[in-house]
């Protein structure tokens, strides 16, 4: 996957920085996924992986913004870093901590946690780099870590530098895949995994031998419907020629654990969510183009594909391709656009139909170059359309900011229902903001979708965080 070559910089306060919204101590935690404090409401952990920690740069943190009635609430937040009381490790230049996250109840104890991929941490003085940390959920908010001590893979080669939560064994436990930059390059920690770092088992997956494909995105969805979880590996795979060209390999769950399936084509970015509502997954690839002309599905502006599931995995359906000249898609694909950068999935207006959210982050809006759109993309029994499909950037009537060169809006999408009132609002973030703070937007939503009326906009130091570049919104997750 594309990384970026960034500028380090800014201080950072550790620690809890307000009171935070607590279940009372005889409530239950609610089970809700994304629900870190069990209220009810869902959270977001939002990555700053290149901030100054402790005078270390790039050594990084999460910020978490707890869900409340009224939606997201920035008064109510926490900022997360290794230099924190409670959480593991000891902030060092280039760890960029955040930069790899993924949710889920580890524990089973009903509360959501944190899972931070902290691929570059080094293991002392070894040559062995990757730890898992695991930020615990509770009726006070995230105030505790674990590192995942055992059973570790016999190599650590950038452990974590991919992770993705789910119950890929069907068992009734979180499970957790991380990727591995060695053999076997993927492992499948089984859950539970306990507060001192213990996986119930250790499963390696060797998925360059059995596809080629060296793990570069991890995607965790349910596509077959047999209540396992599925997990969509995506990565480089060399062609006939030498060249290179991206494939996803679908992997179903079992009693073992995940199983390869089938090969897919393209997909930089992924998303899992039954758009038809037929009671199957379907597998939604971002597929742009940077300087290629031969990437699969991507075309002039990149494109979104939609590969429908079936109870044997995949169905025999044609996958469907949609672009910024999809009709209804609002603009038109223009080279490097970038379509299908990031992707999200949720129902944003509560017809039962998850909605597809597609960053655009190149794309140029007037004399802003690589300023970057999100389009919001409708489902429907007939599965994904154009119809109806609305796109934002910061120079949409009601949204704060404006559009700059460079800003990379759309850089990381969210769709989640935080006020739980039935429809997901957008969370879309354009990391480069201000020349690498970054910086994040909370659109609301309504019975005809998302709306950039009441939408507003917040930076590390709204959270009570440090000013000055942090890649502020580099990943979302709830």
């Amino acid at each position: 996957m594309r990384k970026r070559t960034l500028l380090l910089a800014a201080t950072l306060t550790t620690g809890l920085l307000t009171a935070l919204p607590a279940a009372t101590a005889s409530a239950a935690p609610s089970g809700l996924s994304g629900d870190f404090n069990g209220d009810g409401y869902r959270d977001l952990a939002i990555a700053a992986p290149i901030a100054k920690v402790g005078g270390k740069s790039g050594a990084g943190y999460v910020a978490v913004v707890y869900g409340t009635a009224s939606g997201l609430d920035t008064s109510k937040r926490q900022i997360i870093s290794q230099a924190t009381t409670g959480i593991p490790g000891t902030p060092e230049s280039s760890d960029y901590f955040g930069d790899r996250l993924t949710t889920g109840d580890m524990d089973g104890d009903g509360y959501t946690d944190i899972v931070v991929g902290v691929h570059s941490e080094r293991i002392g003085s070894t040559d062995d780099y990757g730890t898992l940390t695991v930020l615990w959920g509770g009726a006070d908010g995230v105030k505790s870590g674990t590192d995942i001590s055992s059973p570790l893979p016999e190599y650590r080669n950038e452990l974590g530098w991919q992770i993705a939560a789910g119950d890929f064994d069907g068992d009734g436990h979180t499970d957790l895949a991380a990727a591995n930059n060695s053999t076997p390059a993927l492992n499948i920690f089984r859950g539970p995994i306990s507060r001192t770092g213990k996986a119930a088992s250790l499963v390696g997956v060797d998925t360059i031998d059995q596809t080629t494909i060296y793990p570069d995105g991890l995607v965790a969805g349910e596509v077959n419907g047999d209540g396992k979880t599925d997990l969509l590996v995506m990565g480089q795979q060399e062609t006939s020629s030498g060249d290179y060209a991206t494939r996803s390999a679908l992997y179903l769950g079992s009693a073992t654990g995940p199983k390869y399936s089938k090969k897919l084509a393209g997909g930089y970015a992924a998303t899992i969510a039954d758009v038809d509502k037929d009671g199957y997954g379907d597998i939604v690839t971002g597929n742009f183009m940077e300087k290629s002309t031969t990437e699969p599905n991507g075309g002039l502006g990149g494109a979104i594909t939609v590969t429908y599931g079936a109870s044997g995995g995949l169905s025999t359906r044609t996958p469907v391709r949609i672009t910024q000249d999809t009709t209804g898609v609002p603009g038109t694909a223009e080279k490097d656009d970038e379509f299908g950068w990031s992707l999200s999935a949720g129902d944003v207006n509560g017809d039962g139909y998850p909605d597809i959210a597609v960053g655009a982050e190149n794309e140029t809006l007037g004399s802003a170059k690589k300023a970057g759109t999100v389009t919001v993309l409708r489902g429907s029994a007939s599965g994904l359309t154009g119809s109806g499909a609305k796109s934002f950037s910061q120079d949409t009537s009601g949204v704060p900011g404006t559009a700059e060169s460079l800003d990379f809006f759309g850089s990381s999408v969210l769709l989640t229902d935080a006020n739980a009132d039935g429809r997901a609002e957008l969370v879309a973030s354009a990391a480069n903001e201000n020349t690498g703070d970054g910086a994040v937007w909370l659109f609301k939503a309504t019975s005809t979708g998302i709306t950039a009326t009441g939408s507003k906009s917040f930076g590390s130091t709204t959270l009570g965080g440090p000013s000055g570049d942090a890649y502020f919104g580099d990943v979302l997750a709830g």
